[in-house]
């Protein structure tokens, strides 16, 4: 399994030098990712994650951009014997590959292993340096497919552009692949959002369909609201499949009020995340609980200098099946580096 990633990323790093002859000396290739260890506690039994998540950003001129993210994961988990000790398990992988191709000033063209545009969730907020939970919301698998990867192709960018407000899109279409880096399945679907800069408003709608198999359509819509000049931050989804749907809402509030955000106490961030999930009928291979699920999810981030994260959450789950508390903390060091030196 490594041998076929390490060529890949190979090839990725060979297509940026070769890039270095026609890009200009802004175009300057990038490397970011994040580095986390986490450790997460449900029903008396502690988990431990290790997670690496680089990122290439690479540009080839004016108008094309490569770039890829990989994940490397290494898990101990308690095993079924309690004289047995942890189990232990690791993942290497690429979470995606893609070309981007800025067309014109409202299209960009992309090809290759991306992340499907359905919700906001698996595009914005899965790497490991952006989220402010550890885990992902319950449904963050409803409509992106089993993978959360298309293999194909996207038509995304601003449809209308003006001072008080924008109109952005994507589109895609992906073929199934069942290849073992590169799974997709045959699906296709979209994405459309309004934002208002001014109010720091978003509100956007989504839909996909899986086309092969059992055909299914998936419905979304999502809401952020982040007012300019606070700390304040609200986003929610709600997603909708042919056997079950639910929702999030999250609200953070960095404390940068109180002396500033470098400050002792600017830098804590608590957290709150309310969601629920509902089962429509028991048919269905989805993410989602095998129940109607509701979850609370309490939290408080420390925002430590050169993008060191601090992150610490209770999470109080309630189903049918059975009722647990859940208590997670890790840390998580977020870097970004250019390759070589610009101008």
């Amino acid at each position: 399994m490594l041998r076929p990633l390490l060529s890949r990323l190979i090839l990725l790093v060979a297509v940026g030098f070769c890039g270095w002859f026609h890009a200009a000396a802004q175009d300057t290739p990038l490397l970011s990712g994040g580095l986390a260890f986490f450790s997460s506690t449900t029903g008396g039994n502690t988990t431990y994650f290790t997670i690496a998540e680089p990122l290439a950003a690479v540009p080839i001129g004016p108008h094309f951009l490569v770039e890829s993210r990989a994940a490397l994961l290494e898990t101990f988990s308690p095993s079924g014997s309690p004289q047995a000790g942890y189990d232990h398990s690791h993942f290497v992988g690429l979470t995606y590959l893609q070309g981007d191709y800025l067309l014109t000033s409202h299209l960009t063209v992309v090809g290759g292993s991306y992340l499907v545009p359905f919700g906001t969730y698996n595009e914005r907020l899965s790497p490991v340096w952006i989220g402010n939970f550890q885990d992902g919301p319950l449904i963050a698998g409803l409509g992106v497919m089993s993978s959360g990867t298309g293999v194909g192709g996207e038509l995304r960018g601003s449809a209308v552009s003006r001072p008080h407000y924008t109109i952005d899109y994507a589109a895609w279409f992906s073929a199934r692949s069942g290849n073992q880096q590169f799974n997709a399945e045959r699906s296709s679907g979209g994405r459309a959002e309004v934002y208002l800069p001014v109010q720091g408003l978003e509100v956007g709608a989504s839909y996909g369909r899986l086309l092969e198999g059992t055909q299914e359509n998936f419905y979304g819509t999502h809401l952020w609201w982040e007012p300019i000049g606070t700390g304040f931050r609200l986003r929610s989804e709600f997603a909708r499949g042919q056997h079950g749907d639910g929702y999030w809402v999250e609200a953070d509030y960095r404390m940068a009020a109180f002396g500033g955000a470098d400050s002792f106490v600017g830098r804590f961030e608590p957290l709150f995340r309310m969601q629920q999930t509902f089962r429509l009928n028991q048919t269905g291979s989805d993410s989602l609980p095998a129940v109607d699920t509701q979850r609370a999810d309490f939290g408080l981030d420390y925002n430590l200098p050169h993008n060191v994260r601090i992150l610490t959450s209770y999470s109080r789950q309630f189903s049918s099946t059975r009722n647990e508390n859940i208590w997670e903390t890790g840390i998580v060091y977020r870097y970004l580096l250019p390759t070589w030196k610009g101008k």
